[in-house]
């Protein structure tokens, strides 16, 4: 991506999303991807701990517990953290790609306040592929799965190696990762994708 801004309107050659033939099955836990994810690890105490579940198609939901370290204003959720939630729900749904992918760029438009004690419910999907460049959407509401929206996002995802991990982040984080049976794991199933 050149000095240009990154369009969220997927060019006139994309295609539909295919959900991967070995993308977990509808209604699974996704699980973390790294437990050191602020988004969606277990190891991080003031984390997220974002927990998706695959829907139909290339599509997820998702929720998020808003705790008192989440906040901003007096008693709401700091808008970068729900950016940040709505920026791991829609990382997510590159697990139904079975695609390693980074974001390129987020739209996020904020619509009500979020309360502390309260959970976000999220939904995305991915709307167009164009070669490494992924289109998703997300909506998330409060006070249950039909609540009022509160917060919406459009994503462009990048798609790129594993090795773009390895280039860039810190050699100590990067060592336990490769040591971690279920990040090996994670990473020869995504080998398999083309």
């Amino acid at each position: 991506m050149s000095g240009t801004s990154a369009s969220l309107q997927p060019p006139a050659d994309a295609v539909t999303p295919v959900r991967h033939p070995d993308a977990p099955a509808p209604g699974e836990l996704l699980g973390a991807h790294y437990g050191e994810c602020f988004g969606c690890g277990g190891e991080q105490p003031h984390g997220l701990h974002l927990q998706a579940r695959a829907g139909e198609g290339v599509s997820l939901t998702a929720e998020f517990a808003v705790r008192p370290e989440h906040q901003g204003a007096p008693g709401l959720a700091h808008g970068g953290i729900l950016a940040t939630a709505l920026d791991e729900t829609l990382g997510s749904l590159n697990w139904l790609l079975r695609t390693i992918a980074v974001t390129g760029r987020l739209e996020t438009d904020f619509r009500r306040p979020v309360p502390v004690g309260t959970t976000l419910h999220l939904e995305a999907e991915v709307t167009a592929v164009a070669g490494r460049k992924i289109y998703s959407r997300a909506t998330g509401r409060v006070g249950g799965p039909d609540g009022p929206v509160a917060v919406r996002a459009e994503a462009l995802f990048i798609e790129v190696k594993v090795d773009h991990f390895i280039d860039n982040g810190r050699p100590e984080e990067i060592q336990a990762a490769m040591s971690d049976p279920d990040q090996v794991r994670r990473a020869r199933a995504f080998e398999v994708n083309p």
